[in-house]
């Protein structure tokens, strides 16, 4: 692993085996591993490996943003993306303390991938490429779950950049309640060819195991004020539209982690997946309607017309744009 990869996550517990196994490849291998605090911490997290953060360490290190950002949140975890861009990042994979890597999760992530591509406009249910199960993934509008799919071995295979790539997990993967409340678990994924979606292709994607690029940095901002549950899905559907109008495609590859899932409780899920369920599609539409302006140095500006278009939508509250400009004004330095 690239000695400036940075694993990042956010936890709420005592080390547990998900943190002890990435201290451990993180010794082994090279690279950064962050945890991020919240106020629910233990008072004292010692791990040899990890690099830990507590809310107090948080505002010192950046005191407007983490000062800003609410506590007992998945949010907090935009601190750690920001410590690790501060610290020279070259790559930050983002994962949670629920997910166990395989051996090659330890590989070195490469930009450049040899992938199978989709382009046909629309919603695509990544996970039926890679499963024979009735399954899909969490943000996925229920409407579009029994389409049927291609064959991912028929599709085009070529190389191409992918700033963005979506690693899956296998045992417990990131489905929603309604499959959870419904449907078998464990699942596995199998290991074909990753698969690249073309710009005007939507599928979700989560925090769990994604792999991000400095040109996609930006992007890995976390809205704080919606539902927790869609606070990574939102922010997959941003990214989605912002790297459409750059080009870039978002990659999906075989599974290098597997879940052992932190305790849930389902039905408070499904509430708080509700206004996923209700809106995924509309913001897509909302999203691909916006004049956003191709390059760079334009994502900070894409960026506040996607999330003000969802607060303005009344999906995301208003606190969240003083956040995110707090957020893109450390992006920009000094």
């Amino acid at each position: 692993m690239n000695q400036k990869t940075f694993i990042v996550i956010t936890s709420i517990n005592p080390p547990n085996r998900a943190m002890q196994m990435f201290a451990h490849g993180i010794r082994q291998h090279g690279g950064h591993f962050l945890v991020i605090g919240d106020t629910k911490s233990p008072k004292y997290f010692q791990l040899e490996g990890a690099d830990y953060y507590s809310v107090e360490r948080q505002i010192e290190t950046f005191n407007d943003f983490a000062s800003l950002c609410p506590t007992r949140h998945y949010a907090r975890k935009n601190i750690g993306y920001l410590i690790a861009i501060q610290q020279g990042a070259e790559v930050i994979v983002d994962t949670d303390d629920d997910n166990l890597p395989y051996d090659d999760f330890w590989e070195k992530r490469e930009l450049n991938q040899s992938a199978r591509v989709y382009e046909d406009a629309g919603w695509l249910n990544v996970y039926k490429l890679y499963s024979e199960a009735n399954i899909w993934p969490r943000g996925l509008p229920l409407d579009e779950v029994l389409k049927p799919t291609p064959k991912l071995g028929h599709l085009p295979k070529i190389n191409l950049k992918c700033p963005i790539q979506q690693g899956l997990a296998n045992d417990n993967p990131d489905v929603d309640a309604v499959y959870r409340l419904t449907l078998p678990l464990p699942q596995n994924f199998d290991t074909s060819d990753s698969l690249a979606l073309q710009p005007g292709v939507w599928c979700p994607f989560n925090s769990q195991n994604t792999t991000w690029f400095p040109q996609a940095f930006p992007l890995l901002y976390l809205p704080a004020y919606c539902s927790f549950r869609m606070t990574d899905i939102w922010r997959s559907f941003v990214a989605q539209r912002i790297a459409a109008v750059n080009g870039w495609p978002i990659l999906f590859h075989k599974a290098t982690v597997w879940q052992e899932r932190n305790e849930h409780n389902l039905m408070r899920d499904f509430e708080d997946e509700v206004p996923g369920y209700l809106n995924n599609a509309k913001i897509r539409n909302m999203l691909e309607a916006l004049p956003l302006i191709p390059g760079v140095d334009a994502i900070s500006n894409n960026l506040r017309q996607c999330y003000q278009c969802l607060v303005s939508a009344g999906l995301i509250g208003e606190e969240e744009m003083p956040l995110l400009d707090a957020w893109l004004a450390i992006q920009k330095g000094p």
